[in-house]
């Protein structure tokens, strides 16, 4: 029995190895920090991982009343995702909480710990067979889709496109046709608005006028339709409302008259007659108060009303949206399904299409069969077609 206690080995912590973890000795948990201390600001633009975000306006509670409490001073922080984030996608337009040094001066940092709730989702992919989505802004109500008269020739093709997108995101669409004064028919340029006069779509047609005097604040942009541009201010104001187009249809020189800004305005190509990108980046921006008499833009409604301006965009894909909701973009045709037969695909009459028959007879309007021909070419394309070009599919054609 001795011996056996003698050939033991006395052990004590000198003894103890620890193997190395290469996530740290740190806890794990699976709840999230609150921060009930955060601030709320919209993020107006993103740049290589660094938000710039306008912080909501508040109180200065130090004031002795309601009645006598002065706005505190708006203020741009400039922040980072946190590491909870990095696999969310934050987009202008997007309502974010924020901590740490929010002060916005020179130099600070914030970090984005948490995105709100958001109301809406615009989103486009890069064809209609790619599974991989792009978030193009967070929580607009509008849609403000832009296409010119003449140079460069509108697209029928992209607007159904955008169309098909904000009804999708449960988002309004405004249809905003420029450069009119180039049109043979400025009142329907380019016949636009016949072709989509059965839809309850509203739209605003500008054109440039001669400059008459010297502009007063918050006065369109020299060259500008003041009544287009007045109206639109109307349409938006309270809103807030995304823009997309493509490049050299004016949506910047549009920015620029709704928002006072100074953004990049660029031409058309002589060759391809194509626009030349000048925005690289989408960027959120206020209306500017309005000095018109009776106006409803005044300071307080314009820091409620934004214009989130897009890149120019050259294809929309559709990837994203079931097929079945494509339909209710169309809504002149929309009642004409209801004949078709059950798990109708709207290819062609031969497979039970009711639609055929509803545009013969006059429902649809007098544009009813190029509509009901650009509702089986999206149809066709979301199902992967490969009878049409990759040109036409993105809607790139007329």
């Amino acid at each position: 029995m001795s011996r056996h206690w003698s050939s033991r080995r006395e052990w004590d912590e000198s003894d103890i190895r620890f193997r190395p973890n290469k996530r740290g000795s740190r806890p794990r948990t699976k709840d999230t920090p609150e921060h009930p201390d955060a601030e709320l600001g919209r993020v107006v633009t993103v740049d290589r991982g660094r938000y710039t975000v306008r912080m909501h306006q508040g109180e200065d509670a130090s004031s002795s009343g309601p009645e006598s409490r002065a706005p505190l001073e708006e203020r741009v922080v400039l922040g980072v995702r946190a590491k909870a984030l990095r696999r969310t996608p934050v987009v202008p337009g997007d309502v974010v909480a924020l901590v740490g040094d929010t002060s916005g001066e020179e130099g600070t940092l914030a970090r984005l710990v948490r995105i709100e709730e958001r109301s809406t989702l615009l989103r486009r992919s890069a064809d209609d067979t790619d599974d991989a989505e792009r978030v193009v802004v967070a929580n607009a109500d509008q849609l403000l889709i832009v296409v010119a008269a003449a140079d460069p020739a509108p697209r029928t093709g992209f607007i159904d496109r955008a169309l098909v997108a904000a009804y999708d995101a449960d988002i309004d669409p405004i249809l905003l046709v420029t450069k009119a004064d180039l049109a043979e028919d400025p009142e329907d340029p380019a016949g636009l608005i016949s072709h989509y006069a059965e839809l309850s779509l509203a739209a605003v047609i500008s054109g440039h006028a001669e400059e008459d005097g010297e502009l007063e604040a918050g006065a369109p942009a020299p060259g500008l339709d003041p009544a287009a541009v007045t109206r639109l201010r109307g349409l938006l104001c309270g809103h807030v409302t995304a823009m997309i187009g493509h490049s050299g249809v004016g949506k910047s020189t549009m920015v620029n008259a709704l928002t006072g800004a100074d953004r990049a305005i660029g031409g058309v190509n002589a060759v391809t007659g194509r626009g030349r990108h000048t925005s690289s980046s989408a960027v959120a921006l206020n209306l500017e108060p309005s000095s018109e008499p009776g106006s409803p833009l005044d300071e307080a409604a314009a820091r409620d009303s934004w214009i989130i301006d897009t890149p120019g965009v050259r294809s929309f894909g559709l990837a994203h949206v079931d097929p079945d909701d494509v339909l209710a973009a169309f809504g002149d045709l929309v009642e004409g399904s209801t004949g078709c037969e059950p798990g109708c695909a709207h290819a062609a009459p031969e497979g039970g299409c009711a639609l055929d028959s509803w545009v013969e007879d006059g429902h649809a309007g007098a544009h009813g069969p190029s509509r009901l021909a650009s509702l089986r070419g999206l149809l066709s394309s979301l199902a992967g077609s490969a009878e049409e070009q990759d040109e036409k599919r993105l809607g790139l054609s007329p």
